[in-house]
């Protein structure tokens, strides 16, 4: 009798245990019976969102191309615009130059005949005014062009005539006739210059290298 009821003490044991594994099952499949499978719809507003914010991503990347080809082309502009007033500056200011220089070449004719006449009064008025002239012209970045004893350079001289001289190096300018101008690197008038000729030939720059 004892060894029976054990044995039935035993199974419902048995039985009693197995029944919280059955329950834990049947929870796991109702919670998978609870999570159901997106939808078409939701599928489908899924991929349209993806597509929109692509499309976002694309059109800002548009815009930054744009905005970085606007700034360089108005940075080029402004560059050019500088560049060209500049190049206007500079022409005003040569055509002014210009204009002053004959004036200059009266003063100098004015100031050489109150020297040689004795017209003190007048020689004094002028010359001051002949300096301010050279003055403004200085301020302006325009230079004289006075090469005597320097040897000639056709660039910046041009020369009138040739006076036989042994004693100066051949090509040398032996005086200057009328003063000429440069500013920067611009001509604007030549020197009217004689030049020296007959004498011992100048060392080039290549043969005072090589001594």
């Amino acid at each position: 009798m004892v060894n029976g009821n054990s044995e039935e003490e035993v199974k419902d044991t048995a039985a009693t245990d197995a029944e919280p594994e059955a329950e834990v099952v049947d929870a796991e499949i109702v919670e998978e019976a609870d999570s159901p499978e997106p939808s078409g719809d939701e599928a489908s507003e899924e991929a349209s969102a993806e597509a929109t914010v692509a499309k976002a991503k694309e059109e800002a990347a548009e815009w930054q191309g744009k905005y970085l080809r606007l700034h360089a082309e108005w940075d080029t502009y402004r560059r050019r615009m500088k560049e060209q007033r500049e190049e206007e500056s500079r022409r005003a200011t040569e055509k002014l130059v210009e204009d002053i220089i004959p004036v200059l070449d009266d003063f100098e004719r004015s100031i050489d005949y109150a020297n040689e006449n004795g017209e003190e009064g007048l020689l004094g008025g002028v010359t001051a005014v002949y300096a301010k002239l050279n003055e403004v012209l200085v301020k302006e970045g325009v230079e004289i062009i006075d090469p005597v004893g320097q040897p000639y350079e056709a660039l910046e001289a041009q020369a009138v005539a040739t006076v036989d001289n042994p004693n100066v190096p051949d090509e040398t300018v032996e005086q200057v006739y009328q003063k000429g101008y440069r500013m920067g690197n611009k001509v604007i008038r030549p020197a009217m210059v004689t030049v020296a000729v007959g004498g011992p030939k100048r060392e080039t720059d290549e043969e005072e290298d090589n001594e």
